[in-house]
């Protein structure tokens, strides 16, 4: 699948040209492409990406309550690394043409074997929703630089790169549309394949590219990219941007050109949300906030700073079931589903959405591990969802106790450690009733500007024991 680099160029360039000058397609709305912004002169100071300023329109701040309330949502890795599987490292995923320094005209032929012939969009959708996930994030296009959609951009796509042959984007989309769940865009800003990204930053230097490139003209590529995303399948949900980290210790941090491409985004689709896994407090364009692999406040893994990155905007974790986001043969540690529900407790406590993520398996099928999960999932959910579902973080803050939610007058108090049958909370407001989700009566008595509540069972094998407090006005 290696094409020539001047070949390539041109092709890249004809068809963006097409695609940037040309809505298609059937978005919500759609509007010219704005003419690309020179490049700086070498000597120039780094123009900053993010000196505008927005103004979410009305669909806007609804989606983002549409979100708040969602609370639950899938996240797929799904490419060409695929295929490999870790190649037995239970550490490596969708980074393996980084971390096995792949060349870049060797990790085309992956895409000669890519033949997903077990996808079933309405399958995936069904068992998500069944799991009680109100959306789904998929990868368009990962850090390969594969697309993972048709796109005209670049014949670097699995429909014309494969022997697929089928739009699977396309597919999972009209699948959400018949069953009523948004459908999100991920796209990776970085490139370990197009010749024009360049200069490298942090990775991707072992990809056998020329050392040369045309920044601004791989800006145009990306937003064609994204233009195509966003007319081709309809409304989408936002876009999921990575990758952006890349560059943040070079002089191209600043030349990201932000404000252009969201505001390409938000003249296509003023309703779709925009985020950004650059792990910093968000940047003006942006519509909500994520954190990667912990809680807000987090920083366990590393990625997000402190608790001084939490911006205003509605916010979301990602969380993997085992150590990959992409599918790894040998990769056992799986979270258990009680780890996991006691997690998106934990994230909607904090007044976050939890994204939890799946890797399918090459041939197009969900891995059944993490099937099973997610029905195991999808159970607790019927039970307990309303003390999840369109609640917002509760007025107790998260502590040894678990944490609380909140809709309306009801407060959602989840106990997620053993206790002896009293818990104190500093919660000075008045109860006009208290009752656990599954069933019995709780005492409540109030004291000092706090409340205890008294008659609890003991936790037992339960993985959040609920008590929902109605409030007096």
């Amino acid at each position: 699948m290696a094409w020539g680099e001047r070949g390539r160029r041109a092709a890249m360039a004809a068809a963006m040209m097409a695609v940037l000058a040309v809505p298609s397609g059937t978005s919500a709305q759609s509007a010219p492409t704005p003419a690309p912004t020179p490049a700086p002169a070498p000597d120039a100071a780094p123009a900053s990406s993010t000196a505008t300023t927005y103004t979410p329109v009305a669909a806007n701040l609804a989606a983002r309550t549409w979100f708040q309330d969602a609370k639950f949502g899938v996240f797929l890795h799904w490419g060409l690394y695929s295929e490999l599987g870790g190649s037995g490292s239970a550490g490596l995923a969708e980074w393996i043409m980084q971390e096995n320094k792949i060349p870049a005209d060797k990790y085309e032929r992956l895409a000669r074997f890519f033949n997903p012939t077990k996808f079933d969009a309405d399958a995936w959708v069904r068992s998500f929703k069944d799991a009680g996930a109100r959306y789904i994030v998929i990868t368009s296009k990962h850090h390969d630089g594969f697309a993972m959609f048709g796109s005209k951009v670049s014949r670097y796509n699995v429909v014309d790169a494969t022997p697929f042959k089928r739009d699977p984007i396309a597919e999972l989309a009209a699948a959400c549309r018949r069953q009523g769940v948004k459908l999100f865009f991920y796209y990776s800003q970085l490139d370990w394949h197009n010749p024009d990204y360049f200069p490298r930053g942090r990775t991707g230097h072992t990809t056998g590219r020329p050392e040369s490139g045309d920044w601004e003209r791989y800006l145009g590529y990306q937003d064609a990219q994204l233009r195509e995303l966003l007319t081709q399948y309809g409304p989408i949900g936002g876009i999921w941007f990575d990758g952006w980290w890349d560059q943040e210790k070079t002089p191209l941090r600043d030349r990201w050109r932000l404000d252009r491409t969201y505001a390409l985004i938000h003249s296509l689709q003023p309703a779709a949300l925009i985020v950004n896994n650059h792990h910093h407090a968000p940047f003006p364009g942006e519509d909500y906030q994520t954190f990667e692999r912990d809680l807000p406040g987090e920083n366990k893994m590393g990625f997000n700073g402190d608790a001084a990155t939490i911006g205003k905007l509605p916010l979301e974790m990602a969380e993997t079931m085992n150590g990959s986001w992409g599918f790894n043969l040998v990769d056992d540690q799986y979270k258990s589903p009680e780890t996991l529900v006691r997690t998106m407790v934990g994230a909607a406590g904090r007044n976050a959405n939890f994204l939890l993520n799946t890797g399918p398996m090459p041939n197009g099928e969900i891995q059944p591990e993490n099937l099973a999960t997610f029905h195991a999932i999808g159970e607790w959910m019927k039970r307990y969802g309303e003390s999840v579902y369109g609640t917002r973080g509760g007025p107790v803050p998260p502590g040894d106790y678990g944490v609380t939610t909140r809709r309306g007058d009801t407060v959602y108090v989840h106990l997620l450690r053993a206790h002896d049958g009293r818990v104190r909370l500093p919660l000075a407001a008045r109860v006009a009733s208290a009752r656990l989700l599954d069933g019995g009566a709780v005492t409540v008595t109030a004291r000092g500007g706090a409340i205890e509540l008294a008659g609890l069972p003991p936790l037992g094998d339960r993985w959040d024991q609920v008590v929902a407090l109605r409030l007096r006005r």
